[in-house]
């Protein structure tokens, strides 16, 4: 099987299991049911992932490894157009929206398995999350560094505040309040970043 057509098995794969899993859980899942539903043979699993277990630890290297790379090229493409730091956070903000709204059940796996203790995969999403977290810290340290942030700022608990805030009020936007538009949802999350909440810039 060529890389590119693995790949693409491996994609169809992924897309399969991520949605039964958030239909019926994964204790629930079999790989019966994802072979089917990705329309191949049961052993072409097998072929490309040794378990079930393997195949959902490396779902979430996909998925957030997407999502990484999603949050960092946000923060390039706004600073290579002028922007400060600030505005590269800004604009990980909207990546990290757009990223869930594209990927909604892969978002809510995540989330809650973020919470769960007794997985195999435990270890290995700690050290995803913090791969991604560590990409809003190293924006967010330089905006400290630049003046445009707030010098007392604890620059890992806020990064890792930042990552939360995104995603949960992205379930919550999605759930709840569907009608809202990304731009909206944004230019709320956007007011926070910027302290303007509280009606002071962290600007001025």
């Amino acid at each position: 099987m060529t890389t590119a057509r693995r790949q693409a098995t491996r994609q169809k794969l992924y897309e399969a299991a991520v949605t039964l899993i958030a239909e019926q859980g994964f204790s629930a899942t079999t790989v019966d049911e994802i072979a089917e539903r990705a329309g191949v043979a049961k052993g072409t699993v097998y072929y490309n992932f040794a378990s079930k277990n393997d195949l959902f630890e490396e779902l979430l290297r996909h998925g957030v490894g997407l999502l990484t790379v999603s949050l960092r090229e946000a923060a390039q493409d706004a600073e290579a157009k002028g922007g400060g730091k600030v505005d590269a956070l800004d604009a990980m903000i909207h990546a990290g929206l757009d990223f869930i709204v594209r990927y909604p059940s892969f978002t809510q796996l995540y989330v809650a398995e973020l919470w769960r203790t007794n997985r195999a995969w435990q270890d290995t999403l700690m050290i995803l999350r913090q791969e991604a977290v560590a990409v809003v810290e190293k924006v967010l340290g330089e905006a400290v560094a630049a003046g445009e942030l707030n010098d007392e700022i604890d620059v890992p608990l806020t990064a890792s505040a930042l990552f939360g805030m995104v995603l949960v009020a992205a379930l919550d936007w999605q759930a709840f309040q569907p009608e809202r538009g990304i731009d909206e949802v944004h230019a709320a999350l956007s007011r926070l970043l910027q302290g303007r909440v509280g009606g002071c810039s962290a600007r001025q």
